[in-house]
């Protein structure tokens, strides 16, 4: 493309952009879904967000004792954690899915 004599910002929004839109959306999702794994741990271990603020993590690590009599204070927040995961990674195959060629192993071919 430089030796057509495109412009820089061309040859990012035009070459660049397309080809890397996938990693980069894939990756957001995994990091993003990392970060907040990472965080409802360090709260579950009491290094994380402190009492007074809300997270799932310490949803868990208040309400674990009640797990062994059947109370699902602790597996509701556990849950919702693993809703956001599945979710986030459904909406990135989804973005990926409209976005490139490259398709998902649902036999389309």
């Amino acid at each position: 493309a430089k030796l057509r004599g495109e412009g820089k910002w061309w040859v990012i929004f035009a070459e660049i952009l397309p080809n890397a839109l996938s990693p980069l959306v894939s990756e957001l999702g995994l990091r993003f879904i990392y970060a907040i794994l990472f965080l409802s741990a360090l709260s579950f271990l009491g290094l994380g967000v402190q009492p007074p603020a809300a997270d799932w993590g310490g949803m868990v690590k208040e309400n674990k004792d009640g797990i062994v009599f059947g109370i699902p204070a602790a597996l509701i927040p556990a849950a919702a954690i693993a809703a956001l995961a599945i979710s986030v990674n459904l909406v990135a195959d989804w973005i990926l899915d409209r976005t490139t060629d490259l398709k998902g192993g649902r036999g389309n071919g």
